[in-house]
């Protein structure tokens, strides 16, 4: 598996090493040695799966309290996948790191805790499969307005399909943040 930081260094890319051949593909998506001789060493406790529509928008959600490190890979479909650091003592605060997860390119995403997470659906149907490291607490959940001008993420789509919940998300200035 190959490990790449991201423009902000806690953040990172895994590339899954592939064994294909005439009867299909394999190859190991988890596995905590490895992970936590990267410097991943953490406990997942919940599995998390969606399937969304195309130009469906989910996020940019996280939690205040019981925050969540997520490990995150299309299963199928295409995503472009979003991580903002909320962690005000970061000197990468407000900054953004994206990636196209699919299931053919098969990449996923490390986004530790402390950070706020959504994704966009390029393809048709995106089904998503995250990992997280504390258990879902919805009193503590909170969410960024997917649009905020100064987090300049780069959208591909300009008017993507919300839940009422993510379009009342809050501009980071005026969102509860980590310290």
């Amino acid at each position: 598996m190959t490990l790449t930081q991201a423009a902000i260094p806690d953040v990172v890319v895994l590339e899954p090493k592939i064994f294909e051949d005439n009867r299909g593909v394999f190859f190991e998506a988890y596995n905590r040695k490895k992970f936590a001789a990267a410097g991943l060493d953490c406990e997942f406790v919940q599995d998390n799966q969606s399937v969304s529509k195309k130009n469906v928008l989910r996020g940019l959600h996280y939690q205040i309290t019981q925050p969540q490190g997520k490990l995150v890979r299309a299963l199928r479909g295409e995503i472009f996948d979003v991580a903002v650091d909320c962690r005000r003592s970061s000197p990468h605060f407000g900054k953004n790191v994206h990636v196209v997860l699919s299931a053919q390119n098969r990449k996923m995403i490390w986004i530790p805790a402390g950070f706020a997470h959504g994704f966009l659906v390029l393809s048709e149907t995106a089904e998503v499969l995250y990992k997280t490291t504390d258990f879902y607490a919805p009193e503590f959940e909170r969410t960024l307005l997917w649009n905020d001008p100064e987090l300049s993420i780069p959208w591909p789509s300009s008017e993507p399909l919300l839940s009422a919940k993510d379009q009342q998300g809050l501009v980071l200035q005026k969102a509860e943040t980590f310290a």
